[in-house]
This record gives C-alpha cells, sequence and structure tokens, in this order.
C-alpha cells in the first residue's frame, strides 16, 4: 500500500525543456529536481513529473477527455492560490474556474492550463475532502 512518504511518478511529453523548466518551475513554482540532455525530472507538488524530450510542434488539445493530470487540493485556500498564480502569470488557461457536480455531494471547484506542449493540467478542490478520491 502507497505511504504518505511514496510518490507517484507521471512521464508526459515535453517538446523544448527550456519551455518546461519556465512552465512547471518559474510559473507554477516546482522544483527542479534533475536535468538531462532528453528531460528533466521536477517535484510536481510532492510527486515527480518526468518531461521527456518529444520534439514537434505542440498538440492541439480538443477536449480535456481522456488525457489529463493535475492536483486535487484539500484546502480550498491551496486551490485558491494556485489560481491566482496562474491569473497574475498569465498562465494560458483551457478552462477557468468553474464549479462542477452542483448541489451534488461530489460538487468541486476545477480549473484547466495548458502547458507549452499542450499537455492539459486540471487542479480541483472538493467542498467535502471524502470527494477526492
Amino acid at each position: 500500500m502507497r505511504e504518505t512518504s511514496d510518490v507517484f511518478h507521471l512521464a508526459i511529453p515535453a517538446r523544448d525543456l527550456d519551455e518546461a523548466i519556465d512552465f512547471y518551475v518559474g510559473k507554477l513554482g516546482c522544483h527542479l529536481a534533475r536535468r538531462y540532455d532528453d528531460r528533466i525530472t521536477l517535484d510536481f507538488f510532492g510527486d515527480q513529473v518526468v518531461c521527456h524530450l518529444a520534439e514537434g510542434e505542440p498538440a492541439k488539445p480538443e477536449s480535456l477527455y481522456p488525457r489529463h493530470f493535475g492536483v486535487t487540493f484539500r484546502e480550498a485556500a491551496d486551490f485558491e492560490a494556485l489560481h491566482a498564480c496562474a491569473v497574475t502569470r498569465k498562465i494560458a488557461f483551457y478552462h477557468d474556474v468553474s464549479l462542477r457536480f452542483e448541489g451534488l455531494v461530489e460538487e468541486h471547484r476545477t480549473f484547466v492550463l495548458v502547458d507549452p506542449t499542450g499537455n492539459l493540467l486540471e487542479f480541483k478542490h472538493y467542498n467535502d475532502p471524502r470527494m477526492m478520491y
């Protein structure tokens, strides 16, 4: 079973590693753990994201589904702080804050950012923390 000290790992494409560092470290505030010629490893809100060099034009996402990733915040203040950061730093939004499943137990706020390669990052906060999983 996963312990709280364990780290989730996700690998994604990046068309340009300098762009990826600017986006994830410079704008989102993630920490750069390692850089190699073909990839960077990030501390992405406590989990590990590896951006592997995949040259070419950025993907133009047509839908949030099926592929996206992000963070579900336990605290509303953390969700709001990241949203404010994204607005202040002019990070591209795929969707700004919206309310999903209004009036139901799984009601939550969400927003979606786009990285320079076209990867979609969704950030959420549920009113009822039991709905996080």
